[in-house]
């Protein structure tokens, strides 16, 4: 197969819970040949992780799946990734202490980066503005900025004029419409984690915020929640 007829390639942000592991089959429902990409940021939630590398091992359409490491948690400033700081278990005002600074734009700069080398020509974002925590890099103008920089930033865009997409079938559907979708496309969430604080063996605390958007669209999908709670 030439070049130029050959299947288009995506590089899937994906982190084993419920909206990434949705965004990777809608990707590949879109005709992607899908390459998934994860990262092991120093979050509290491994299990969110170690569900990634189980999903993607089961199944032979995704040809590749890495995994980087980022050291956010040396960093700190989150719940996700500083150990001092506890995760919210009630809704609070504003940007939860769940939000990791900058999270979204290392990781698609690094997706765009992989991209790059394997010429493919979109990367897949699971994220939400409608059912989400607040966070300001999972909004539409965070995904606009960052498609304008990929623009410019790119030896593709610059010396051919070739731009990869940056592709976000989430944005605007409730998590109960995500949830409806992936079930269309077969996903089985019995194999994804979506809490904060999951304990070694992936079953969720039922509190935090994840968990709350998480059993709220299930209840607003009309669907049988699969997920298994600690109490």
């Amino acid at each position: 197969m030439t070049e130029r007829h050959r299947a288009p390639r995506a590089v899937v942000l994906f982190s084993g819970g419920l909206d990434s592991t949705t965004c990777l089959s809608q990707a590949r429902a879109d005709g992607y040949v899908c390459h998934a990409l994860s990262f092991d940021y120093g979050q509290r939630h491994t299990a969110e992780l170690n569900a990634a590398m189980a999903y993607t091992a089961a199944r032979d359409w995704i040809v590749d799946h890495k995994c980087v490491r980022i050291d956010f948690d040396g960093m700190g400033g989150s719940a996700l990734t500083d150990a001092e700081i506890d995760v919210p278990e009630t809704p609070s005002e504003g940007i939860p202490d769940t939000y990791v600074p900058a999270r979204n734009t290392l990781f698609l700069s690094v997706a765009l980066g992989w991209a790059e080398v394997l010429a493919a020509d979109a990367i897949y974002i699971g994220v939400n503005a409608v059912d989400y925590s607040g966070y300001p890099d999972c909004r539409p103008e965070f995904i606009a900025a960052f498609e304008q920089l990929a623009g410019v930033a790119t030896k593709a865009a610059v010396q051919e004029g070739v731009r990869i997409q940056v592709r976000t079938p989430l944005m605007q559907l409730s998590k109960g419409e995500i949830i409806r979708l992936g079930a269309s496309l077969g996903v089985d969430y019995a194999e994804t984690v979506s809490c904060y604080q999951a304990d070694t063996e992936g079953r969720a605390c039922g509190v935090c915020d994840a968990c709350r958007l998480r059993r709220a669209g299930f209840e607003e999908a009309s669907v049988p929640d699969p997920t298994r709670y600690r109490n």
